[in-house]
């Protein structure tokens, strides 16, 4: 089976394979749940579509330390 992008790259944007996965699933669900994909490419999997997306550099990983930053500022 060939994987576009490879996994290789893909861990190339991201920390470590499980924040990969995590990344994938979260916002696959997003796609599936009726969010418009953010990436050209034609493809009918939530799946592929997020894979593509965290490829293209459009979905990145928000740290919970940087969420409860911006949490503590709004607050101010």
């Amino acid at each position: 089976m060939l994987v576009k992008p490879a996994v290789t790259d893909l861990l190339k944007k991201v920390d470590n394979r499980y924040s990969l996965v995590i990344m994938t699933a979260k916002r696959a669900r997003q796609i599936a749940e009726g969010e418009m994909p953010m990436t050209t490419m034609e493809d009918k999997s939530p799946v592929s579509l997020a894979v593509d997306e965290i490829y293209e550099d459009k979905v990145y990983r928000i740290n919970e330390d940087e969420t409860e930053e911006n949490n503590e500022e709004n607050e101010e």
